[in-house]
């Protein structure tokens, strides 16, 4: 098998004699067949191929190749965004009726989407702490549990997401577990290699790199055994009236019925297509992934260590610092670093921490994370400003907590500014 960093550069396309070095982009919404039998078969799902570009794209499906080679998994789609990935990854097997166990510390955009939206379509979701006791992680399933949900770094808590505990239970009661490996990317962590059976992506973020392309990514590891399960997944095992009566678990197997009923039929119906150029884009920041993680990380350990001794922070989270309650889940599924997103708290509360952000002049405020730049958010009046008091504190997101992405810039400047930064605040 290649190493990571060769697949980075060279995974998913590999042009023939004479053929464009670089991904090819296929900017078209169709594509010409002789005849009608031959689009017939492609319908009917009897042959691989393309005839619309919202299901199926060649420059994204390469990319999704990539992507698949990444993470270790044997299946893989792009999506428009990360929110349609983690969205199409539950509705492709929970639906109306259904329930889910998820970590409470998740992103608070996909907070919203589990507990209002899909609540609304008849999704059912229990929320549990990450370091739930063994005994209320088994309390949290129903018989209706068809999946569970949780988030390899989470955002913006920072906590470490125990893969192996939460995938076992998830197996103890014939469902998979879905993880969202966004921040510590298939550089850092791959969650299959750990249990997990399908692991999606926001490639908006250190997969593409610059804050240029929107997009998401969905793997499946195929080897969760759908037939084993039948009752459960009748949408995998049972035969599809949209599709002449397939049953995608006996067509395509462990390997491939995840992704292609999710393409067949969510991605069919509800759009949300990532365009081949934001897959190009997408493609360009791959190449180096893997460089750039090691100054991410680089950067935030020692920034978080700096924050440590001001005496303006009250709390540094960050897996990286012997202590963290997270530095022993740290050690053991990201030994080689977790990602350059921070948390920390600044005496004097909420007011304190929208004072500081005032002040500083690399590190811009935005509520993009996780590029080369560097920037901060405050995210009780940003991206979890819907949730109650009650919710931020189960989300692990206090008042005065600061979300700092450290991007790849000399790290003695970002130091200076958060200096700065904190020195005028009241000590």
């Amino acid at each position: 098998m290649k190493k990571i960093e060769t697949i980075c550069v060279q995974g998913g396309y590999e042009p023939g004699n004479g053929e464009p070095r670089q991904l090819p982009i296929i900017q078209s919404t169709t594509f010409k067949y002789d005849t009608s039998e031959h689009m017939a078969k492609l319908f009917d799902l009897e042959e691989s191929g393309y005839f619309y570009s919202r299901l199926q794209n060649p420059t994204n499906d390469l990319v999704a190749k990539k992507i698949c080679q990444l993470e270790g998994g044997s299946a893989a789609m792009l999506t428009s965004s990360g929110q349609a990935a983690n969205f199409f990854a539950v509705f492709n097997i929970a639906t109306s009726g259904d329930h889910v166990v998820a970590s409470s510390t998740i992103y608070g955009g996909t907070f919203n989407l589990f507990h209002v939206t899909m609540r609304k379509m008849g999704v059912d979701f229990t929320f549990v702490k990450p370091d739930c006791s063994e005994e209320e992680l088994e309390a949290a399933f129903r018989p209706n549990t068809k999946a569970v949900f949780g988030e390899t770094i989470a955002n913006p808590a920072v906590v470490v997401f125990d893969i192996e505990k939460f995938a076992n239970a998830a197996h103890r009661h014939g469902v998979p577990l879905i993880v969202d490996n966004t921040f510590a990317t298939p550089i850092n962590c791959r969650p299959i290699e750990w249990g997990a059976d399908i692991v999606t992506h926001s490639t908006t973020k250190y997969m593409d790199g610059h804050g240029a392309s929107l997009g998401g990514a969905i793997v499946d590891g195929g080897k969760f055994d759908w037939m084993a399960h039948a009752d459960k997944f009748p949408g995998l095992t049972t035969p599809d009236d949209s599709y002449h009566g397939i049953v995608y678990a006996e067509k395509f197997g462990k390997e491939g019925a995840y992704i292609t009923k999710a393409t067949a039929q969510l991605m069919r119906d509800f759009g949300a297509t990532q365009s081949p150029q934001n897959a190009f884009y997408l493609n360009l920041g791959l190449e180096s992934l893997a460089l750039r993680m090691k100054r991410h990380c680089e950067n935030a350990q020692k920034i978080a260590e700096f924050l440590q001794g001001h005496k303006a922070v009250s709390w540094v989270t960050y897996c990286g610092l012997p202590g963290d309650k997270c530095y022993e889940l740290g050690q053991k599924y990201l030994p080689n670093g977790s990602c350059g997103v921070l948390s920390f708290g600044v005496k004097g509360g909420r007011k304190a921490a929208e004072e500081f952000m005032k002040h500083l002049h690399i590190i811009a405020i935005e509520t993009h994370v996780a590029d080369a730049r560097s920037c901060c958010l405050h995210p009780a009046s940003a991206t979890h400003r819907q949730m109650n008091d009650q919710e931020l504190e189960a989300a692990g997101v206090k008042p005065e907590l600061i979300r700092l992405s450290v991007g790849i810039e000399n790290v003695d400047d970002l130091i200076a500014d958060i200096k700065q930064a904190l020195d005028i605040l009241p000590q």
